[in-house]
């Protein structure tokens, strides 16, 4: 009996519709990881990008728990003397709330050129109307 071992050109990607209102931020992040890496296929190879295109809708409803709206920080440093930068959670929301299920995405997915491409294929928007209905996505219920 032989292994069979997909090929490149026999990746088929979908196309999914992820809703965020008033989900909890890693477990939205992590079917959405689950998604653009491709685990969820049968024929998946650890080797290849088999990660399917992923929509993500009302990003700026997504939730933490037990208070971390006031306590989660997220950091940045520009590379100078002085550059370190610091904003929390709810103020990151309000100026951007894509950022944030993007960011916390991208931490998940693997840091080599797969995972660059993986993150291209994330699609978030603020409300609950996008430009993807000609794909036919479908919607995933969580």
């Amino acid at each position: 009996m032989k292994t069979s071992w997909t090929k490149p050109n026999q990746i088929e990607r979908k196309w999914y519709v992820i809703d965020a209102k008033d989900q909890i931020l890693g477990r939205v992040a992590t079917q959405i990881a689950k998604r653009l890496i491709g685990k969820d296929n049968v024929k998946y190879v650890p080797n290849l990008d088999f990660g399917d295109y992923v929509i993500v809708l009302n990003s700026k409803d997504v939730k933490l728990t037990r208070g971390k709206e006031k306590k989660k920080m997220y950091y940045s440093h520009s590379g100078f003397p002085g550059g370190f930068k610091e904003i929390r959670f709810d103020k990151k929301l309000a100026k951007d709330p894509n950022s944030i299920i993007t960011l916390a995405v991208k931490r998940m997915l693997p840091k080599n050129k797969l995972g660059e491409g993986m993150i291209n294929r994330l699609y978030v928007y603020e409300s609950s109307e996008h430009k993807h209905e000609a794909q036919k996505p479908e919607e995933i219920k969580l």
